[in-house]
């Protein structure tokens, strides 16, 4: 059945998507914490996402639409939604000694997500996404 032009393939089952929150918490952190480093390395940066609108006529439509991304280096606070990041009780800002190293504390912030350092404050920030409500069996 197989033609031998797919016998030069090799195949492997598709890996699983996790819907672990905290997995999906730490991607965004990380997502925003290169938009930081995107706007310091040009201040007119916009990030730009992608929304289905409906048009007057009942039609959906995908547009771009542009973001503004604040910046978080006055003194370097982490966010998650509207709620500041508490590294330490009653500490949530960090100090960057000059502007040149703000790259190196965004990368090294970045390595701590990833590596799941921030999982008990990304947990303590509340739940993640709208809560789906349950499918009634009849």
């Amino acid at each position: 059945m197989s033609s031998p032009i797919l016998k030069s393939f090799t195949f492997v089952p598709q890996p699983k998507i996790s819907n672990d929150p905290i997995v999906i918490k730490r991607e965004r952190m990380v997502s925003r914490l290169e938009d930081q480093k995107k706007l310091l390395a040009d201040p007119t940066f916009v990030r730009r996402v992608k929304r289905w609108e409906r048009k007057e006529n009942g039609e959906k439509v995908l547009i771009e639409k542009p973001l503004r991304t604040s910046r978080w280096w006055q003194l370097l606070t982490v966010k998650v939604g509207s709620k500041r990041i508490e590294f330490e009780k009653g500490k949530a800002a960090i100090v960057v000694p000059s502007i040149d190293k703000l790259p190196t504390v965004i990368d090294t912030l970045i390595k701590a997500v990833r590596a799941g350092e921030l999982d008990e404050q990304l947990n303590q920030s509340g739940k993640f996404g709208r809560s789906i409500p349950s499918r009634k069996v009849a």
